[in-house]
């Protein structure tokens, strides 16, 4: 394959749905050996464009050519067979099946008759080790975090062999450390000569990896130019159609008195010893590498999984968390890093998901009170501009950044004193992204102590005011605001300092 060789071009594309039009007269051309990332606020039509190219949508209008031939794709067989990938942020994968199988999955070698799975389990080892996951390749996909099935999901594209890959958020829960060796498979990967075509809200990645640059906005191709010389500030300006001056803006707020402390808390298997308090008006960010055991602390305190050491105290009073109902009425709430699997219920809408933990409290001789709940409802669509204000919209209609408001507003119907926040801001654009650190900014300045799990660096010190960096089930002492820098956290959560 010659590098200046054109992979793929999609002409005029447009896609009408029953009363909106998705995408309209959208051309993108992607060449071989070349990172091509695709930027856009969520709605900008950017996944649309994307199942058109991997055949799950046929377009209303508009042609598209792999390596110079024009081709029509009726179903995503047709785009496999073509050499086209697609590694989606919402994973496509089998629970109950190993690492391995699910990286075959549909294409197993074969000897004798029954799969090989010496040779898959020898194969993929070699690909998870390329890809810096320490993964086990017989062990269940199920038992993974969903950072390490990221990885699965990665691996898979990448056996397939493919001419034309698309990695859709492919490090939405990935952190620095897994993020820098994926692009170094990137980099090798394009330097074999695939085209990749690479989608994600993270500018700062995208002017790290891409060699080109499509903007879409409201269905539109604002433009596509070389990634040299843009700045991440034009890139948003372009995106939104506005200024966004500063996505992590950091809130003013009053610290109070600790309102969570945990001491010596253990599992026995994720996490041991861990020791922090958060106090009222402060935001305490929790972060390390993927699998140091920060979601399953966080599942932990929430009820969700058994503690076996260790103390929880809220106001200074012990409490015991059997279960999540246990949590909420000793005043915890918890945003789930999964939206889509723990955080709404997607036949429900806007309004059922806002108020499915107090329907009791919103109940009398059995029956909820319709007219409560949608005033509920109604009051956090408005406080955090939930779009569209419709309460009674299915939630999965939403883009991704107003499903995770929906899911905030959840727990804060609980009234709760502390909130944790498992990435809050995966998976949603840039605009979303600085509403929802708005909407916790004004949370913390009214007195709500939050417990934010992140893995994006500049998140984390852009918000916080204290920070706990997690290694191997183990926690530092919080660091303070003053003393955080990517360096020192990186070298914390790698081990290269002492905690």
């Amino acid at each position: 394959m010659s590098a200046s060789t054109c992979a793929l071009r999609m002409r005029g594309i447009s896609k009408t749905f029953p009363g909106v039009k998705a995408l309209c007269d959208v051309t993108l051309s992607v060449d071989y050996g070349r990172v091509h990332a695709i930027v856009g606020e969520n709605g900008a039509g950017k996944s649309t464009l994307m199942k058109i190219l991997s055949g799950a949508y046929l377009p209303s209008s508009g042609s598209t050519e792999v390596n110079g031939v024009e081709v029509r794709m009726r179903r995503p067989a047709d785009a496999q067979r073509l050499g086209i990938r697609m590694v989606h942020q919402e994973l496509n994968l089998v629970p109950d099946l190993t690492v391995a199988e699910n990286v075959y999955l549909g294409r197993m070698p074969r000897r004798w008759g029954f799969a090989d799975r010496a040779r898959m389990i020898r194969d993929v080892e070699v690909v998870l080790k390329e890809l810096g996951a320490s993964i086990d390749p017989a062990a269940r996909l199920g038992d993974l975090s969903i950072s390490q099935q990221q990885l699965v999901e990665i691996a898979k594209a990448y056996v397939a062999g493919p001419r034309i890959i698309v990695l859709d958020e492919p490090t939405s829960s990935l952190s620095e450390h897994e993020t820098a060796a994926l692009f170094r498979i990137l980099r090798r990967m394009r330097d074999q000569g695939l085209a990749i075509i690479y989608i994600s809200h993270r500018l700062k990645e995208v002017l790290e990896i891409a060699d080109d640059v499509t903007i879409l906005r409201d269905g539109n191709l604002i433009e596509t130019r070389p990634a040299e010389g843009i700045s991440a500030s034009e890139m948003i300006r372009c995106m939104v159609g506005r200024e966004v001056t500063n996505v992590f803006p950091k809130t003013p707020s009053r610290i109070g008195a600790p309102v969570l402390r945990v001491e010596g808390l253990g599992d026995g298997y994720n996490f041991r010893d861990i020791g922090f308090e958060v106090r009222a008006g402060e935001i305490l960010g929790l972060t390390g590498l993927v699998g140091a055991g920060r979601t399953e602390l966080a599942r932990a305190i929430f009820g969700l999984a058994p503690v076996t050491a260790g103390r929880i105290e809220i106001d200074g009073r012990e409490v015991r968390i059997g279960s999540p109902a246990a949590a909420v009425r000793a005043g915890i709430g918890f945003v789930p890093e999964d939206r889509k699997a723990d955080g709404i219920v997607p036949s429900m809408s806007v309004r059922e998901n806002i108020s499915l933990p107090v329907l009791r409290r919103m109940s009398r001789f059995g029956r909820v009170s319709l007219g409560r709940d949608r005033e509920l409802a109604a009051r956090f669509v408005r406080e955090l501009s939930i779009a569209p204000p419709d309460p009674e919209r299915r939630i999965d209609l939403l883009s991704g950044g107003n499903q995770q408001k929906a899911v905030i507003s959840r727990w804060l119907s609980t009234g709760p004193k502390v909130l944790i926040l498992d990435e809050p801001t995966r998976g949603v654009d840039v605009g979303a992204k600085a509403e929802i650190h708005r909407i916790v900014g004004e949370l913390v300045a009214g007195g709500l102590a939050v417990v934010m799990i992140s893995s994006e660096l500049a998140e984390v010190l852009g918000v916080c005011d204290r920070v706990v960096v997690m290694r191997d089930g183990r926690a530092c002492a919080p660091l303070e605001r003053a003393e955080l820098s990517e360096e020192r956290i990186m070298a914390l959560a790698t081990g290269e300092e002492a905690a």
